[in-house]
């Protein structure tokens, strides 16, 4: 009788112990760990995982099931809810308003140093149509390599901060370009520059590269440059990141390498502040952009932060020889 008794409150320790396992995790993702002090640092790296926590979260059900705990499998499943409610939309898409405006064609992409292919990456922007092209990771050597690969020649206007290493980003248009000043503070360079269409539209484009916050001094930074960011509406947000709401402003896109996913708070707390991420409204934001050949998880890092008055049309990911990231290409038709 005591060993039949011991082996039930193994069983039972070991459903709660799964369930328990996959709670934390919902807990620190539905609580926005990553903005939460004492445990912001850590949890950051660790968020960005959420979309394969969800994809196993049928383990501590199927293991409660399997030891006949009943009441552990319904935590289990309650647990699981919250997780799904939190990413599955991303794959669904939708929200998009009604826009008439002209329609912008945006691509980003990550060189890797300037690494990347200069004839796949003039090709890709070929092929897209793009209007417009951020980029990161951008060196002064990478400017004349893809510049001599004809880049100027399809996007012949540009807002260029330059820089050794990965430090540097940019912006190439189709259409005119008119720098703005600088983002200030920002640890890599952030370039903003504001586009005219034909027939006088304009639109507000900043190269957003914030570092990766994978320590302590990198996530201070990471979050600052997040803060920084404009938001989308009558005003550039003030320091510190403070919402106001959208009007009839100026129509402002953010594109690049984010270093966050969309279950990182600090992201989703800027999109609050009159954005839409183009690739969730498409049903693409589970579509990892960065990774694909390390042995670490996939994540999507790289985004286009459109306007929340802005429709979405098609969005794509493209693979960039050279390069550990994905290019992301979106199409946005103006309010």
């Amino acid at each position: 009788m005591s060993e039949r008794r011991g082996w039930g409150r193994l069983r039972t320790a070991a459903a709660w112990t799964a369930v328990g396992a996959w709670g934390a995790w919902a807990l620190v993702r539905l609580t926005g760990a990553d903005r939460l002090p004492g445990i912001e640092i850590p949890s950051a790296p660790l968020l960005a995982i959420t979309p394969y926590v969800v994809a196993a979260a049928p383990v501590p059900i199927t293991a409660a099931l399997l030891l006949r705990r009943w009441r552990a499998a319904a935590v289990a499943g309650v647990v699981a809810a919250g997780l799904l409610v939190a990413v599955v939309p991303r794959a669904v898409g939708g929200g998009d308003p009604v826009a008439r405006g002209p329609v912008l064609r945006v691509l980003t992409a990550n060189l890797l140093l300037g690494g990347a292919d200069p004839a796949r990456l003039v090709d890709l922007v070929r092929r897209t149509k793009a209007d417009v092209l951020s980029l990161q990771e951008l060196p002064p050597e990478g400017v004349d390599r893809y510049e001599r690969a004809g880049l100027t020649g399809l996007l012949p206007e540009k807002a260029l901060d330059a820089r050794p290493g990965a430090a540097g980003s940019g912006l190439y248009s189709r259409h005119p370009l008119r720098v703005l000043p600088p983002l200030p503070g920002t640890e890599l360079a952030m370039p903003r520059a504001e586009l005219t269409l034909p027939g006088g539209r304009r639109v507000e484009m900043t190269a957003v590269h914030p570092v990766p916050p994978i320590d302590t001094v990198s996530f201070r930074a990471w979050k600052r440059d997040l803060a920084v960011l404009p938001s989308a509406g009558p005003a550039v947000a003030a320091a510190g990141g403070r919402a106001h709401a959208p009007g009839d402003g100026p129509v402002r896109i953010l594109a690049g390498d984010f270093n966050a996913t969309l279950d990182h708070a600090n992201l989703r707390r800027l999109i609050g502040r009159g954005y839409a991420d183009a690739a969730d409204r498409a049903g693409a934001g589970l579509v990892p952009t960065w990774g694909l050949d390390d042995p670490r998880p996939a994540l999507t890092i790289d985004h286009v932060l459109v306007d929340r008055r802005c429709a979405v049309g098609e969005v794509e990911v493209h693979d960039l020889e050279g390069s550990d990231h994905r290019a992301v290409f979106a199409e946005v038709r103006l309010p």
